[in-house]
């Protein structure tokens, strides 16, 4: 972290409270032992936990679902890949053709939704790679084998399954009797395990294919179209209380348009639920935002089947017609938003609505009679545009509570914890009375370790917070200890804070978009991260209330900031000149006019840096992050001089200051976002936070002089001479914090305790009287910091124990780097 500090370890004694107050000096070395203490009152009432207060967010990222929890084991099965999804693929994407085969795409198609089909020469066969390696298929195991076919005259399929060391099943032979459009199956069974086979399918005669699929018969629940197995069951274990889905950007970016003769079959659309129900070779096919295709096999019939099977809320978003994620457009054709808000309404139909209704009748059409209880519905998701996207959720939510008052309708506050945006919409959600606000954001270890008391000033008679997205940068055991302790200031806060779920849920390690993620998976395998089992802990040992507790924190120090002043670019050239480092006494610290070289700058980033006409130029447009350096770690109250000019690109200019190193400083981005705001930034360990931000972009060709004020930990920040704006960093990040929760059912006390530095914290409990069991269950995380769990090795793990040394007051040393709960029962 780009800060100095001091800690030391005491007991609490006067003197640590001297120290505390920074009336004394710390001692020279800390100890090894923190002491600590928890005072708990358990006749007060906290608040009270919901049954969903934990749960979990699906959206199809990271291959998140063809290839992951969707159990199709065929990519591509039925030629829909395109140019429109990712640059690199054709309709054969995956495919090898031995023979003669070529894509149509014409009349004799199978639906109109359905575009392309295959076109395959007597004699001829093709063969699917599958994901990852290849196909997985384990020894002994069934798997279903479908097609839709069509040969006049008649012919046979031969489909046969190997890899490169032979044969993996029977090969079965299938006689396709028709001349139009019809299914045919066969069931393959492995005769080894292996994780690179290929499916091959061979016509005897001219014929064409649809819909090649391979499923395994071992699915979640043992569902038809349904969900891979492991990854299924770990969701499941992780007894989640609502399911998020289908996004995330997939709602709220792409056209809004409905895949149709009418709108040319856009490929790029937002995710609308009508695609994605019914058989599945008459489902739309769409360009999926991370740079892949989406073939709706998981689609929303098969979420709500999900929810019901692990007993979670399903929470379905909607597109607001207002799209993010960096499109940032809101649309005005009023029949279009009409068509949306009724496809809402129908919606809730398919999901709650009786069988006599239209989309009740599907569901039920679909095999489920029943209904599956939907009570929340989200609109939208983090629209950078407040006021256009409030406009657009209160038609959908007028139009909601007139037909399903009962309904849930949930809005959001955008992409950030803070910010212009962010304090627009929640200003907009609470003029609306909006029931529960959506917010979204991933930041450092440090933040979440900084803003534990984040809800404890939120306006109790205000919108509820949803928490759909957060996560810090990280999937070491650190980021783990990091959203531990913040998330027990979330259960503190259960009164505000009514839903929370970690994102993304799952990566697939051959296709990443984004990281850290949740649960990790190839072909396989899968395997849960250190962030899955801090989230496993929590949500299978919620409690029902909040019991009230309070709890010393750890002695610290926070000198000034200190540390050395860089330059960087994004994505853009830029010209620096006039660089000044003048201390807080006048004392010239650096200056350099770039009249003759660069000596006194170290480059650590990328671009490519030069001396050009008196001034220091990046010049690679395209690098990211091209910092250059200079000056002292151990500056601290200065005040730098800048002149940058933006020279071409698509941001603007980053200057920084408190340099440590390369993963340690501050830098104000101006025109950062695609040159649509500017921020402080604040990178600890590489992980990035927003400390202060504001819209406005910079323009190509003007000099601006940049100013940045440092005294202490207040900053200072002045753009063209005038005040751009401040920020004062000076919240500890606090790395011991507990939360007590009671469990209605057993009368247990649930002491929760995140110990997040390298020394034990020997902690004094107080329980105000309440009468005890002497023992206690105890379930504990411990792993060094930069522990990580992989394929072949889980580093972080619960361990189970017993403690019997529990009393009304008693002594327990949480290890380093742990978190760890206490199941005591209530005499």
């Amino acid at each position: 972290m780009s800060r100095t500090r001091t800690r030391w370890r005491l007991g609490l004694t006067a003197t640590a409270l001297l120290v505390a107050a920074g009336l004394v000096p710390a001692p020279a070395h800390a100890e090894d032992v923190t002491d600590y203490a928890i005072t708990v009152d358990p006749t007060a009432k906290g608040a009270k936990i919901d049954d969903t207060m934990y749960g979990v967010f699906f959206e199809d990222i990271n291959r998140a679902a063809d290839g992951g929890l969707y159990a199709e084991l065929v990519q591509n099965r039925s030629f829909e890949y395109s140019t429109a999804d990712n640059t690199s693929y054709t309709p054969l994407t995956s495919w090898t053709v031995d023979g003669t085969a070529q894509i149509v795409n014409d009349g004799g198609r199978l639906n109109e939704r359905n575009r392309n089909y295959l076109s395959v020469g007597a004699g001829s066969s093709v063969t699917n790679a599958g994901y990852n390696t290849g196909i997985h298929v384990d020894e002994g195991k069934r798997y279903d084998f479908s097609v839709w076919a069509r040969a006049t005259g008649g012919g046979t399929l031969t489909v046969a399954l190997q890899d490169a060391d032979g044969t993996l099943a029977t090969a079965r032979t299938v006689a396709v009797t028709k001349s139009g459009w019809a299914k045919y199956t066969a069931t393959l069974t492995a005769t080894r395990t292996s994780s690179n086979g290929r499916l091959a399918v061979a016509s005897s005669a001219a014929a064409a294919l649809d819909m090649v699929s391979l499923f395994p018969r071992d699915t979640y629940k043992h569902q038809p179209n349904g969900l891979r197995k492991d990854l299924a069951e770990k969701v499941a274990a992780l007894n989640p209380g609502f399911l998020r889905f289908p996004g995330g950007c997939l709602v709220n970016t792409g056209s809004m348009e409905d895949y149709s003769e009418a709108s040319g079959y856009q490929r790029k659309r937002s995710y609308q639920w009508k695609d994605t129900i019914g058989p599945v070779e008459e489902r739309a096919t769409n360009s999926n935002f991370w740079g892949y295709n989406q073939s709706y096999g998981l689609g929303y019939y098969e979420y709500f089947r999900f929810a019901e099977d692990i007993g979670a809320m399903p929470l379905p978003v909607v597109p607001a017609l207002v799209t993010g994620c960096g499109q940032n457009k809101a649309t005005d054709d009023e029949a279009l938003l009409r068509r949306h808000i009724q496809d809402a309404l129908d919606l809730i139909e398919f999901a709650n609505g009786p069988v006599t209704s239209t989309w009740g009748k599907k569901r039920a059409q679909m095999g489920h009679p029943k209904p599956f209880h939907l009570t929340h519905v989200g609109v939208g998701n983090e629209e950078n545009l407040p006021v256009e996207f409030m406009d657009r959720f209160k038609r959908f939510r007028a139009a909601i509570e007139a037909e399903y008052p009962d309904i849930t309708v949930v809005s959001n506050s955008g992409p950030d914890d803070t910010g212009q945006t962010f304090d627009t919409a929640w200003q907009l959600n609470r003029e609306a009375e909006v029931d529960l606000v959506d917010e979204h954001y991933y930041n450092s270890p440090q933040w979440f370790l900084q803003n534990n008391n984040r809800y404890d000033s939120y306006d109790r008679n205000g919108p509820k917070v949803f928490l759909g997205e957060y996560a810090s940068q990280g999937n070491a055991f650190k980021n783990g200890l990091a959203e531990a302790a913040f998330m027990t200031g979330l259960e503190r806060n259960a009164d505000i804070v009514k839903l929370a779920s970690y994102a993304p849920l799952f990566a697939n390690e051959d296709y990443v978009q984004w990281s850290p993620d949740m649960v990790w998976f190839n072909n396989h395998a899968s395997w849960n991260s250190a962030n899955y089992e801090v989230q496993k802990l929590f949500m299978t040992n919620v409690g029902d209330r909040v019991v009230p507790s309070t709890a010393t924190g750890t002695p610290s120090l926070l000198g000034p900031i200190t540390g050395a002043v860089g330059l960087s670019t994004w994505a853009t050239t830029a010209a620096y000149d006039d660089v000044k480092v003048t201390g807080a006494d006048g004392t010239s610290l650096l200056g350099d006019d770039f009249s003759g070289d660069a000596s006194q700058w170290t480059h650590t980033g990328g671009g490519s840096w030069s001396v050009q006409d008196g001034q220091y130029v990046q010049s690679d447009v395209a690098a990211e992050n091209t910092m250059v350096s200079a000056g002292d770690p151990s500056w601290h109250d200065y005040d730098l001089h800048v002149k940058a000019t933006k020279k071409s690109g698509k941001e603007g200019f980053l200057v920084a200051f408190g340099v440590k190193d390369t993963g340690n400083y501050y830098w104000w981005n101006l025109g950062g976002w695609n040159n649509t705001q500017s921020a402080v930034e604040q990178a600890v360990d590489g992980g990035k936070s927003t400390l202060i931000s504001k819209a406005g972009s910079i323009e190509t060709g003007r000099a601006y002089d940049i100013d940045i004020k440092v005294r202490g930990r207040q900053v200072t920040l002045y753009l063209d001479g005038q005040e751009w704006g401040s920020f004062t960093d000076d919240k500890p990040a606090e790395p011991f914090r507990q939360v007590v929760t009671k469990d209605k059912k057993t009368g247990d006390l649930i002491v929760k305790v995140v110990n997040a530095q390298s020394s034990a914290a020997r902690t004094a409990i107080d329980l105000g009287g309440a009468k005890v069991a002497s023992k206690a269950k105890v379930t504990t995380l411990a792993a060094a910091p930069d522990a990580v769990n992989t394929q072949t090795a889980t580093a972080v793990a619960p361990v189970a124990s017993t403690y019997s040394g529990v009393a009304d007051r008693f002594t327990y040393t949480f290890p380093a780097n742990s978190i760890t709960f206490l199941r005591i029962k209530q005499r």
